[in-house]
């Protein structure tokens, strides 16, 4: 199901046939080294976390990590979304793209649509974001989506601190 186009992207409902794509992404070093390693080593993997995360968000929430295809061929290029963690007050942004991807405008592409998407369909007033203390580019990107740094807090379950960003909307 899409839910979002922009002029270059559509975002869209995760679907078990997005295994192999998230697999790879789940793996790439950067998503393992600001996101963590979630474990995700095969197809049955990937099924199974597709299922017992973003498709279970979407049912119970209405809402949650969207594949972002390129419009231009449908090929899958990340995920941008949102995440209601039980730690965090308010709904999160987040995204991730593969490594040719980055730099070329997406994330900021998405992550714009999908605020407004937040703030109008979902009735968002106040989103946040968390980044790894040393992911200096996500704190750019949310910066320029008018996220402003809160300060450092832990992360749940970890011994790890995480940069808070927030928007009032």
């Amino acid at each position: 199901m899409i839910v979002l186009e922009t002029d270059r992207l559509l975002l869209r409902h995760q679907t078990i046939e997005d295994a192999a794509f998230i697999l790879e992404l789940m793996n790439d070093p950067s998503w393992i080294r600001y996101i963590g390693d979630k474990g995700v080593r095969t197809l049955d993997d990937a099924r199974s976390f597709i299922r017992k995360v973003p498709l279970d968000m979407y049912a119970r929430l209405g809402f949650g990590f969207y594949l972002t295809e390129l419009k231009d061929g449908g090929t899958p290029i990340g995920i941008c979304g949102f995440a209601k963690r039980d730690f965090l007050e308010d709904v999160d942004i987040g995204y991730a793209f593969l490594p040719e991807f980055r730099g070329k405008g997406y994330a900021f592409e998405a992550a714009s649509a999908a605020m407004a998407y937040a703030q109008s369909e979902l009735g968002l007033k106040r989103i946040v974001a968390i980044t790894s203390q040393d992911n200096h580019s996500s704190a750019k990107l949310l910066e320029k989506l008018g996220l402003r740094f809160e300060g450092v807090i832990p992360y749940a379950g970890t011994d790890e601190e995480v940069r808070l960003y927030a928007i009032n909307v």
